[in-house]
């Protein structure tokens, strides 16, 4: 088994997300992790999807996506073939935060994006054993919330959305 990231890209219609999504379902696999966004063509949207398997599963995978009327076009990638980032944000009561905090904050490349009177959100941007790192060291800050987003990515190779839009 092997970490691989699926990229969708499809026309933005609703509920084109839960038909992608019952795939795996129906499967019995796991998403790891999921982001959809616009993509740089109007009316265009990608969808990045991680998920732990087999490269015969992978293969089914995409090849079963790809059936769906809306998709354009699905393709797969080793994590080798892709560079990618995920975001954590997570919010510390102030009245924790000291020069030993703020040391730490320094230490994992990790700021303070918003600070109020009874709390600061720090962010951090990394892969996700870097932000799972952070979030265990800031569990002993009294850590109020944590959120992280799923992997963003773009392939290595050069490929862009034009070539599969016409």
């Amino acid at each position: 088994m092997k970490r691989y990231t699926i990229f969708v890209i499809t026309e933005n219609f609703i509920g084109i997300l839960n038909r992608i999504t019952i795939i795996f379902t129906r499967r019995g696999i796991n998403i790891d992790a999921l982001t959809a966004s616009e993509s740089r063509v109007s009316g265009i949207h990608r969808i990045t999807i991680e998920v732990t398997a087999t490269e015969e599963t992978v293969i089914q995978l995409v090849n079963q996506i790809e059936k769906i009327i809306d998709v354009i076009k699905a393709f797969h990638h080793e994590d080798e073939s892709v560079v990618y980032q995920e975001i954590a944000l997570y919010k510390i009561p102030v009245s924790r935060l000291d020069g030993g905090l703020e040391k730490i904050i320094r230490q994992h490349n990790a700021k303070i994006i918003a600070a109020e009177p009874e709390f600061v959100v720090l962010e951090l941007t990394g892969h996700k054993d870097q932000t799972q790192q952070l979030l265990e060291i800031l569990k002993e800050y009294d850590l109020l919330e944590f959120a992280r987003s799923g992997r963003v990515a773009v392939a290595k190779r050069m490929l862009t959305i034009d070539s599969f839009v016409k």
